[in-house]
């Protein structure tokens, strides 16, 4: 579905990636791990065009994306979820739902996944008055995750989404995460600094240092890997 071939990011003069590959198939759950400043997030921000690769190339569904605007990237189903959530604190929930399917024109179907994702996050459905603002940090994930799925993905990105988040909010969101997964067959690209919890519920695990892919493998063989326990399970 996603294939990330030997891209490079800049920031100004400073390169964020060098040369990463990867590959994301349809269905999975991709769990990309590492360290505070890794290049996690540039990787999220290649994908969806926001910060475009300067070298090599990014294909979705067998397509070249890497020179894409981000509003075509959205149009072809790929959303993402930024960290630090970034929902619009002013408008309503019901309005920041209706801001995920702006680009959409099928009026009977964006009711139909505005009950989907009420379903999914029942305390949104009660809340659907009040401002983003307003609402705590769980209760803003879980809109920030159900305005990206208003747009209706075939990939669905998420960066951090524990981050910031209870113990118990964090299990939640991650159980929501593999729900969606299963129910929609919405492939999941995942960049998490809760090793623990992201190759829990991944299929295959990815592991960035200094902007470089460093390992790849299953997510079941990362959780045992004993270099994989020592720098990023705290075992």
């Amino acid at each position: 579905m996603l294939q990330l071939n030997r891209i490079c990011t800049f920031y100004g003069n400073i390169q964020a990636l060098k040369d990463v590959s990867m590959n994301v198939s349809e269905g999975e759950i991709i769990a990309l791990i590492g360290a505070n400043g890794a290049g996690k997030t540039t990787t999220l921000m290649s994908i969806s065009g926001i910060t475009p690769p300067r070298s090599g190339e990014i294909h979705f569904m067998g397509k070249p994306i890497h020179a894409m605007n981000p509003d075509h990237i959205v149009a072809m189903g790929i959303s993402q979820v930024p960290e630090g959530r970034r929902i619009f604190p002013y408008l309503t929930v019901t309005e920041n739902l209706d801001m995920g399917a702006f680009l959409r024109k099928d009026t009977e179907n964006i009711k139909k996944d505005m009950d989907y994702v009420m379903d999914l996050f029942p305390i949104l459905a009660k809340r659907r008055h009040q401002a983003g603002g307003t609402l705590s940090g769980g209760e803003q994930q879980m809109l920030a995750i159900s305005r990206a799925l208003m747009a209706r993905p075939r990939l669905l990105l998420l960066d951090e989404p524990s981050l910031g988040l209870a113990p118990l909010i964090v299990k939640q969101i991650f159980e929501i995460i593999q729900k969606i997964n299963m129910e929609s067959n919405t492939t999941i690209f995942l960049v998490e600094q809760n090793a623990n919890m992201a190759l829990h519920v991944a299929h295959k695990g990815y592991v960035m240092e200094n902007g470089c892919i460093t390992l790849a493998d299953t997510a079941a063989s990362l959780l045992t890997n004993d270099d994989i326990k020592r720098a990023y399970l705290g075992i």
